[in-house]
C-alpha cells in the first residue's frame, strides 16, 4: 500500500512547517503560557459596542475602507478614519518599560527584566484575545484590536523595538485613553514615587483603573554581591564604587522595601493593584495574578 502523502497533503505540511519556523520565539512562549493560565481562568464580561467618538488618526493597511472619514481626509494630504470609544466596556492598554535599565540581568541564565516584561506583555494579549477582548499595546503601531491575528505583529514590534524612551521609566502623560478601559503597568518601578504617583493619578482622573507589575531581577531583590564591587548605571547616573557591599545590603533592603510600601499605598489609593514578579520566578504565576485581577476577581 502506498502510504506517501498526497502532494496537496505534503504542500500543506510544508507550509505549516515553514509557518512555524518563522513564528517570532516571543510568540511561542507567550501563547503556551497564554494557554496554560487560561485552563484555570474565568471569562470576563463584554458589553456591547461603543458609539462615542475617540479620535481621528491616519489610514493604515488593513483597516476598513468604510472607516475613513471624508470630511477630515479633505482637510489635509493623508486620509484619516474616525475612532470611536472602543468597543469592550473595559478594553486593556498594556505598557510595559523600554528604557534601557530593564536591559539588565544579574546571570546569564536569567531573562533580562525587558525579555521578562516582554513576554508577559504578549501573554497578557493573547490571554485576553482568546476572551474576546480588545487590546492595545502602548507605542505600537498595531491599532486596538479584538482580532487574534494581531499577535505575531505585537511580538515583531517587541522584539524589534529599540530604545528611545526618555528614560523616565513611566509611561506619558498624555495618553488617549477611552472611559472605562484598563491599564496595565509593566516595569521594574524604580521610578522615584511621586512620579509614579503623577503617571498613576494622570489615568485614574479620565476613570482608568490600573494594575501596576513590578519585574525585578532576584540580584536587585537581594543584592547577594561580597566585598568591593563597581556598579555601573544604564542610563547615564555614571557608576558607584561601594568598598564593602555587606555593609550597604540593609540599608539597600530598607530602601527597596520602602519603595514597595509606596507602591501599594499608590495603587491603593487608586483603587488599583499591585503585583510583584522576580525574573526567576516562572511567569504563569504573574499571568495569573494579572488575569485575576483583570477579571475583578478577589
Amino acid at each position: 500500500m502506498d502510504t506517501r502523502h498526497p502532494p496537496a497533503a505534503l504542500r500543506a505540511q510544508h507550509r505549516a512547517e515553514d509557518l512555524a519556523r518563522n513564528l517570532p520565539p516571543l510568540l511561542v512562549a507567550a501563547e503556551r503560557i497564554a494557554a496554560t493560565v487560561a485552563q484555570g481562568a474565568h471569562g470576563r464580561r463584554r458589553v456591547g459596542t461603543g458609539e462615542t467618538f475617540w479620535q481621528f488618526r491616519r489610514y493604515q493597511q488593513g483597516d476598513a475602507h468604510n472607516r475613513i472619514d471624508w470630511r477630515q481626509t479633505g482637510k489635509s494630504a493623508h486620509v484619516f478614519v474616525r475612532e470611536n470609544e472602543w468597543e469592550a466596556a473595559q478594553t486593556v492598554w498594556i505598557w510595559r518599560d523600554d528604557s534601557p535599565s530593564m536591559n539588565w540581568r544579574s546571570d546569564r541564565d536569567l531573562f533580562t527584566k525587558r525579555d521578562r516584561a516582554d513576554l508577559l506583555a504578549l501573554a497578557l494579549s493573547a490571554l485576553l484575545l482568546r476572551g474576546g477582548e480588545r487590546v492595545h499595546l502602548a507605542g505600537s503601531d498595531v491599532p486596538p484590536s479584538s482580532a487574534r491575528s494581531i499577535l505575531p505583529r505585537l511580538a515583531d514590534w517587541l522584539t524589534g523595538q529599540i530604545y528611545t524612551h526618555d528614560g523616565s521609566g513611566l509611561p506619558p502623560a498624555s495618553v488617549p485613553l477611552p472611559r472605562r478601559a484598563q491599564a496595565v503597568l509593566i516595569g521594574d518601578l524604580l521610578s522615584p514615587l511621586d512620579q509614579i504617583e503623577a503617571a498613576v493619578a494622570a489615568l485614574s482622573a479620565r476613570g482608568v483603573r490600573g494594575h501596576l507589575l513590578q519585574v525585578l531581577d532576584p540580584g536587585e531583590e537581594t543584592l547577594p554581591y561580597e566585598g568591593r564591587v563597581r556598579f555601573k548605571g544604564l542610563e547615564g547616573e555614571g557608576s558607584l564604587l561601594v568598598p564593602r557591599v555587606d555593609g550597604v545590603r540593609d540599608a539597600y533592603l530598607d530602601r527597596l522595601a520602602a519603595q514597595r510600601d509606596g507602591l501599594a499605598a499608590i495603587a491603593r489609593a487608586a483603587g488599583w493593584t499591585l503585583t510583584l514578579h522576580r525574573t526567576d520566578k516562572p511567569p504563569q504565576t504573574a499571568l495569573l495574578s494579572l488575569w485575576t485581577s483583570l477579571s475583578g476577581e478577589r
